[in-house]
C-alpha cells in the first residue's frame, strides 16, 4: 500500500513518526509544503487550493492508496471537498484531541493551543460545541500566531518566543488548566518548552497515535497485512531544517526538494 502524508512543514513528521511505529509494510511519501508555510494564517480558499494540488501530486506521481492530512488547519478547510472529489481514496484527517482532554481533565479546565485558522474553522467549533455538552468544562482557547515559524526556525527558546508563550499560557495557569490540547501537528515539537513555561505538571495531548490507528484500520479494511518493513520518502517544496528532520525521524530513504504547482 502507498500512503501520502503532508503538512506545511516539520509538524506532520510527528504524525508520520506515529504511523511508522504502528503501520508496517507500506510505502510512505511525506511532503513538507514549506514554501507555502504556515497554513494556519492563510485563508480557507488558499489552504484548499494547496491541499488539492498536493493530493493531485500524490495521485499522479506516487499512485497513493491513502492520504493523511497531517495538519489540523488543512483538515478543517479541505477534507469535505477531498472526500467528495476522491471517493476511491482512503482519507484520514487531523483534529484536536479535545475528546480525550475533556475525558481526562480533573479540574474541568482545558487549554487549547491552535492556529488561528483551526480555531476559527467550523469543524473545530462544531467539535468543541458537541463535546462540551457531554461534560461541563471551561475551554481556554489560544490562537498561537507565530509559533509554527518559531518551531520551524529553531527559535522556541528565544526571549521573544518565551514571552509569547508566557502571555498565552499564563491565563491557563491561573485558571487551573491541567490538560492542554496541542491543536497543531507542529506543537508536539514544543512540548518541553510549553511544560517549562506552565511551571507545573500538565497533560499535553496530541493526535498522532489516534491518527496512526485510524489509518491502520482503514488499510486493513481493504486487505493490508500489517507486517514487513516500511519505506519512507520525504519531500519538501522549500527550505527545511534537515537536522531537525533527522531528530524527529532518524530513518528515511531520501529527502528531496520538489515543485508542486497549484
Amino acid at each position: 500500500m502507498r500512503v501520502g502524508v503532508f503538512d506545511s512543514g516539520l509538524g506532520g513528521l510527528t504524525i508520520l513518526r506515529a504511523i511508522v511505529e504502528q503501520v508496517h509494510g507500506v510505502e510512505l511519501f511525506y511532503l513538507a509544503d514549506t514554501r507555502y508555510a504556515p497554513y494556519g494564517e492563510k485563508s480557507p480558499h488558499e489552504i484548499l487550493q494547496r491541499t488539492l494540488a498536493i493530493t493531485e501530486y500524490f495521485l499522479s506521481i506516487h499512485q497513493i492508496d491513502a492520504l493523511v492530512i497531517a495538519c489540523n488547519t488543512a483538515t478543517s478547510s479541505a477534507i469535505s471537498t477531498l472526500r467528495h472529489r476522491y471517493p476511491q481514496l482512503l482519507i484520514v484527517g487531523t483534529e484536536p484531541a479535545l475528546k480525550p482532554a475533556i475525558e481526562q481533565t480533573h479540574t474541568g479546565a482545558v487549554g487549547v493551543l491552535a492556529t488561528p485558522a483551526t480555531l476559527q474553522g467550523d469543524k473545530y467549533q462544531t467539535l468543541a460545541d458537541t463535546l462540551s455538552t457531554h461534560r461541563p468544562v471551561t475551554l481556554y482557547e489560544q490562537a498561537c500566531a507565530g509559533l509554527v515559524e518559531a518551531i520551524e526556525t529553531n527559535r522556541l527558546t528565544t526571549p521573544q518566543s518565551l514571552a509569547r508563550l508566557e502571555g498565552w499560557l499564563a491565563p491557563m495557569r491561573v485558571g487551573g488548566v491541567d490538560t492542554i490540547v496541542l491543536g497543531c501537528t507542529h506543537y508536539p515539537l514544543a512540548k518541553s518548552v510549553i511544560a517549562q513555561v506552565m511551571q507545573r505538571e500538565v497533560r499535553l495531548l496530541d493526535s498522532g497515535e489516534a491518527i496512526a490507528k485510524r489509518l491502520l484500520s482503514l488499510l486493513e479494511g481493504v486487505g493490508h497485512h500489517n507486517r514487513g518493513e516500511s519505506r519512507l520518502y520525504l519531500y519538501t517544496t522549500g527550505k527545511i531544517d534537515r537536522a531537525m528532520v533527522s531528530r524527529i525521524l532518524p530513518s528515511y530513504v531520501s529527502l528531496e526538494e520538489i515543485v508542486v504547482e497549484g
